[in-house]
């Protein structure tokens, strides 16, 4: 069995400040509910340690990276969530009428599918006239052509391997 230690305050303020930054920059909200945010964001520091990754805290992780790549905060199924029902599953991030009281949170349904069904391998044509290849953040959909994909998105801040090809 695994030894963790709780995170400290210092450690659950400093990510909130970072992620208070991050999605000001990228025009997210986080929870105003500070509290609640908070308590979000040990989960996530807890989840760090548990597995080296950041896994929403509000789901089950493999402690396997590749499986669980879209369950990384932010996770894929952030924006979709935000557009149909004004926050995220776990309601780390609220859209901007949940922010200005013009919706109320409601109960986001599950959209990950079982690890069978998301295990696939990326689709790229051969016949691609392009001279670069174009990449895309599962995150948040930003594609840029290069060689390699960013170290970071520039809109979601997702790291490198959060990026396919994309054709």
């Amino acid at each position: 069995m695994r030894d963790y230690s709780e995170p400290t305050g210092d450690d659950i303020e400093a990510l909130y400040s970072q992620l208070q930054k991050e999605t000001k920059q990228a025009g997210y909200n986080l929870n105003p509910d500070v509290k609640f945010t908070k308590d979000l964001i040990k989960g996530i520091l807890i989840n760090r340690q548990r597995y080296g990754y950041d896994c929403c805290p509000c789901r089950l992780a493999a402690d396997d990276k590749k499986v669980d790549l879209d369950i990384i905060c932010p996770c894929y199924y952030r924006d979709p969530d935000l557009t149909e029902f004004g926050a995220c599953y776990c309601a780390l991030y609220v859209s901007g009428v949940v922010l200005k009281g013009e919706k109320k949170l409601e109960s986001v349904p599950e959209r990950r599918q079982a690890v069978e069904a998301r295990i696939k391998p990326a689709v790229v044509s051969p016949s691609s006239n392009l001279s670069v290849p174009v990449w895309r953040c599962l995150v948040c959909g930003y594609l840029c052509g290069r060689q390699e994909p960013p170290e970071v998105c520039p809109i979601c801040k997702a790291k490198k391997e959060r990026f396919e090809r994309f054709m």
